[in-house]
């Protein structure tokens, strides 16, 4: 059967296949420590009490038919001044866009921005920004970072990419390392991505920077920073994605706001109309209530983001023991988001029955089947599969199973010859 050339050619998430791998082998009696889905076990991380409550009252009140294009008015309005209230700024209702979650909120910032062979620039390791220059015809470019900034990418290794380039994606934070920004380190990414845009012409499309902040309401103890706070001359070149999936656990609810200048807002709500990948109404209504009580939010924030730290720092602390005691693996401290970086330096290295692991994916399942432990390999978010860092994410596992999982982990490595 003959389809597209992009059909044809795209490659699916490495990460669900991993996890669906995962999830078959549970099935069938394993116990495995799923670290690999960026997603929350809902019995473990329900959603505030509050919020389903409102869900349901919003159906009950018949809150079903189709919300506006742009995202039901109240949310916005409340997006506005949670924006003003929580970062300082200053957006208005009409440059706020609401989507079924923050997916299709990137798709159409792509397809707003990019025509084909049109140069997009981004980080590796990031998340799925290779898929959506595939889905737009672009030119993508990763720029490899490292360990030594916490693999997010510096303006002295974005700046050589950006002449000519329509597109940076950036994300803060970080998805998959849970690292962050400083304010000093974004603040030169935007001095670059100015410098590149007073060096264009009228007639050229400038250099837009899409900013993914979905974790920026869960961070720990790193404050969070964006471009317009630090440089306000990038508020007409960022588009921000943002919405309420990860700080409330809440990914399957599908509420996600992006905002920017009101001209391309306004041409990427007629991408997700078109698409239909609007929000629910009632969740937006539920949303919009469920936000307007601050102290509401910031206890439930307060309570969701320290049972995630205590996994995260399980984690850490795990892996620098193993460190210390001479094992072959490195961690880079968690701040934010609900993910640990992990270093598993394996590559080369013979299982007991005389399997070489290869690469980072043979080193991933010698420790699913060995250890009961399922991590992603930085090769699914754009690194080379000799790359031995590892992303374990934290949401789909109780405190008692991390602290399980460490020993088994300790059992398998000292096999390996």
């Amino acid at each position: 059967m003959k389809v597209s050339v992009i059909a044809n050619s795209l490659i699916g998430s490495e990460i669900i296949k991993i996890g669906n791998e995962v999830n078959e082998m549970k099935r069938k009696g394993a116990s495995i420590a799923n670290l690999t889905i960026g997603d929350f076990d809902s019995n473990i991380y329900p959603i505030p009490a509050e919020l389903k409550a409102g869900i349901v009252e919003a159906y009950n009140a018949n809150q079903t038919n189709y919300p506006p294009a742009d995202g039901v008015l109240s949310l916005r309005e409340t997006v506005s001044e949670l924006l003003k209230d929580r970062f300082g700024l200053e957006y208005n209702t009409n440059s706020i866009l609401v989507s079924g979650g923050s997916r299709p909120l990137i798709y159409a910032t792509f397809l707003a921005l990019i025509d084909p062979g049109d140069t997009v620039v981004f980080p590796a390791p990031s998340w799925n920004n290779n898929h959506y220059c595939h889905l737009t015809s672009a030119k993508a470019i990763a720029v490899e970072t490292d360990a030594a900034h916490h693999f997010m990418p510096t303006a002295a290794q974005l700046k050589p990419h950006l002449k000519g380039a329509t597109l940076l994606a950036l994300c803060s934070p970080l998805n998959p390392t849970g690292t962050m920004f400083d304010a000093d380190a974004l603040a030169e990414i935007c001095d670059v991505v100015l410098e590149e845009n007073a060096s264009r012409g009228a007639d050229e499309k400038p250099l837009y920077l899409m900013y993914d902040q979905i974790y920026s309401l869960l961070t720990f103890d790193k404050e969070h920073v964006n471009p317009v706070s630090l440089r306000p001359e990038m508020k007409p070149f960022t588009i921000f994605v943002d919405g309420s999936s990860k700080c409330l656990a809440a990914t399957g609810v599908r509420v996600g706001w992006g905002f920017g200048p009101e001209d391309i807002v306004n041409r990427m709500k007629a991408l997700v109309g078109h698409m239909g990948a609007w929000a629910p109404k009632a969740e937006q209504v539920a949303m919009s209530n469920y936000f307007n009580n601050k102290l509401q939010v910031d206890t439930f924030l307060t309570s969701f983001k320290a049972q995630i730290q205590d996994s995260l720092n399980a984690l850490y602390n795990g892996f620098n023991d193993l460190k210390a005691e001479g094992f072959n693996v490195d961690a880079v401290e968690p701040m934010g988001a609900i993910y640990l970086t992990i270093k598993i330096d394996y590559i080369g290295k013979t299982t007991e029955d005389g399997q070489l692991l290869k690469d980072s994916a043979d080193v991933n399942f010698y420790l699913i089947k060995e250890a009961g432990a399922a991590l992603v390999p930085f090769s699914a978010f754009g690194n080379e599969h000799s790359m031995p860092w590892f992303r374990a994410s934290v949401g789909a596992c109780t405190l008692q199973d991390i602290k399980d999982m460490l020993p088994r982990i300790k059992i398998a490595l000292s096999k390996l010859k």
